[in-house]
């Protein structure tokens, strides 16, 4: 247990080697030491886990205090790490997950001029979500939450030269701050109600909490988690994360920064038992999300778009399990998660790698043909995603719509609801992966040649696929070489790139079977983390738990057929599907930029116009006041000796005029 420091100590002495010595590395030596760091932390994650499992049930909490960070009268916060159960079971996939994208990146990143600065970067990146998971109080997990939106808004905007994409970093990084408001509230409430902020003392002292208190605190943290998770209103700034490279796509939106806030509603249980309706308007807020993303995805064109959106619907998945209070189902859903959207995300990064930086789906087509391995493990991913048992993402996807079924008032509507996004997620993700490994790029223009631009004449028909230029908004400059072969046909990523998806789709293959549901002794990560959750949702009677999932399956595979239907052997017309609201996400993004470039961008104006006139004006007026009596009595202050001795004498000539007159009367 002596080793839980060296967890996220070893990606920040990462850092501090890149920090000091990357550029006398260079590539790939940084990117060697980086992986390095990452997969150290695994190894001591794992050694953590192993000494745990020795320990009986209720005993797995070990707080290990570092030093005492900030002593203030009552207020007492240490730099104080906690090992149990969630904290390592994050860890490990963090950790995990982190160091495949980091070995991945070595590869996908080659002869990039800044590529010592990125693995800076990753390695800050996996320490700060380290210590978000692993901090034993509020205050120290918020440290990690800055520190994982701090680098989000480096790596997103990594290219920054880019306008767009120097945009893109800013807009997570203010979006994120919304959040962050309610993360700051909310710790000060729990301080004055609890007089702590260490997670053991809220847990033991939460059972005499009031209800409204709850609630209150409930709110607050949740609107800290629709920031770090992307839920409505704040999932606006997820898509545009795809600025950054293909690798920070996956290690953001598949096992770090979207799952803390999953991870900080999961370790708050213990207030979230008396929360009352602040649970219904988690569990609904999830649903509208994943709903209204999976329609988005429906309608994208380029390829990490789609994920990303699918990202916003999985993690609206994962609120539903919180709201129902099945925090086991959230937590198993964010695990297989990580692995199956790791894999899609980095599948995706080795396509737009073998296609010269090219992401529209639309110049795709028979890329089975050229990228065997790729499409094969990507296979794997659309599966898992799709909810195609046995694959893992059947296995947790059900155990959140079966817990929703039976949620106080209207849990039917809810799985209603969640089964509808399943459904549409199956599709989407068949209409991404026939459009890019079936058919051909002339099949997927929808208003005639002039719809995208026209393929160099050097590169042939249908199969061809590739842009010489740099299409692509968010991946490799022009110095980046195109994975083409000399006749201009796409070829298979390097090894390092294809390692980490092979390992990836196998854990997404089998990751279901961390919690079958199937008898009482497979539920394997439930007796897991059941010391350190408080209260779970109540899952339906055996028969209509099958019922809800052959209902499911159904669906999964409904939505695959369709989208087979419309997409290879065209029954359907497409562009009847592909309706401009949906590309346009609901133009939810597109009204919050009419409205703070229109009257939220005069309210500023005006804002500052009265900060600058009317209060700075004010401070302006009084400064200049004593400006003016001072030069008014400046005259007065000659420095001469005679002026003074002048001026006493007119002063005492003046006391015994006065005297004499005064004698007079």
């Amino acid at each position: 247990m002596e080793l839980i420091w060296l967890i996220p100590a070893l990606p920040v002495a990462g850092f501090l080697v890149l920090v000091l010595a990357g550029r006398r590395l260079g590539d790939p030596a940084a990117g060697w030491v980086a992986s390095a760091a990452v997969a150290g932390a695994f190894v001591a994650s794992v050694l953590v886990w192993v000494t745990l499992l020795g320990d009986a049930d209720g005993t797995r909490q070990v707080s290990q205090t570092l030093w005492e960070w900030i002593p203030a009268d009552s207020f007492q916060v240490s730099f104080g790490l906690l090992a149990d159960e969630l904290s390592i079971l994050m860890c490990l996939f963090i950790t995990g997950v982190g160091a495949l994208i980091h070995v991945y990146a070595i590869a996908y990143m080659r002869g990039d001029p800044d590529f010592p600065r990125f693995f800076t970067y990753l390695n800050l990146f996996v320490a700060s979500m380290l210590l978000l998971v692993l901090g034993d109080n509020l205050i120290l997990t918020f440290l990690g939450w800055e520190g994982v939106g701090a680098c989000s808004y480096l790596l997103i905007s990594f290219w920054f030269t880019d306008p767009a994409n120097a945009s893109a970093g800013k807009k997570a990084f203010v979006t994120n701050r919304i959040g962050d408001f309610g993360y700051m509230l909310g710790t000060f409430l729990v301080f004055v109600t609890f007089g702590t902020v260490d997670y053991l003392q809220i847990d033991a002292a939460a059972p005499g909490i009031a209800g409204g208190t709850a609630t209150a605190i409930a709110l607050l943290f949740f609107l800290a988690a629709t920031g770090k998770s992307a839920q409505l209103p704040l999932f606006v700034w997820l898509p545009d994360a795809m600025a950054g490279p293909t690798p920070v796509s996956a290690l953001i939106h598949a096992a770090t920064m979207v799952t803390s806030g999953v991870f900080l509603l999961t370790r708050l249980s213990p207030i979230l038992e008396a929360a009352g309706w602040a649970n219904d308007l988690i569990a609904w807020v999830g649903a509208v999300t994943a709903l209204l993303a999976a329609g988005a995805a429906v309608a994208q064109n380029d390829i990490k778009k789609v994920l990303a959106y699918s990202t916003v619907s999985q993690l609206g998945f994962m609120f539903i399990a919180v709201g129902s209070q099945n925090y086991v189902g959230a937590l198993f859903h964010m695990i297989t998660h990580a692995f199956f959207k790791a894999l899609l995300f980095l599948g995706a990064g080795a396509v737009i790698y073998s296609m010269a930086h090219e992401q529209d789906m639309r110049r795709y087509g028979q890329l089975r043909r050229y990228l065997p391995v790729t499409f094969g493990t990507m296979f794997v991913g659309w599966l898992a995603i799709s909810g195609i048992p046995p694959f893992s993402g059947f296995w947790s996807k059900d155990e959140i719509l079966a817990g929703s079924y039976t949620v106080k008032p209207a849990g039917q509507l809810l799985w209603i609801v969640g089964i509808i996004a399943a459904v549409l997620t199956a599709f989407y993700m068949t209409r991404m992966m026939i459009m890019t490994f079936a058919g051909g790029r002339e099949e997927w223009r929808t208003e005639g040649p002039e719809s995208l631009p026209e393929v160099p004449a050097d590169v042939a028909d249908a199969t061809e696929h590739a842009d010489s230029a740099h299409a692509g908004h968010d991946d490799h400059d022009a110095h980046h070489d195109h994975h083409l072969t000399p006749d201009h046909t796409p070829r298979e990523s390097p090894v390092l790139m294809l390692a980490p998806l092979v390992v990836l789709a196998a854990f997404a293959a089998v990751a279901g079977v961390l919690n079958l549901p199937f008898a009482k002794s497979l539920h394997f990560l439930e007796h897991w983390v059941e010391p350190v959750i408080e209260g779970e949702g109540e899952l339906p009677p055996g028969v209509v738990q099958w019922i809800l999932a052959l209902v499911s399956i159904a669906g999964a595979f409904t939505g695959v057929w369709f989208a087979w239907r419309v997409y290879q052997q065209r029954r359907v017309d497409r562009t009847r599907l592909e309706q401009p609201v949906l590309a346009h996400a609901w133009y939810i993004d597109d009204t919050y930029a009419e409205v703070v470039g229109g009257p939220g961008e005069a309210a500023f104006q005006a804002a500052a116009d009265f900060d600058h006139e009317v209060v700075d004006g004010a401070v302006r007026g009084v400064g200049g006041g004593a400006l003016g009596l001072g030069r008014a009595f400046r005259g007065l202050q000659t420095g001469f000796v005679r002026s003074y001795a002048f001026g006493i004498g007119l002063g005492a000539v003046a006391l015994v005029v006065f005297a004499v007159l005064r004698m007079s009367l």
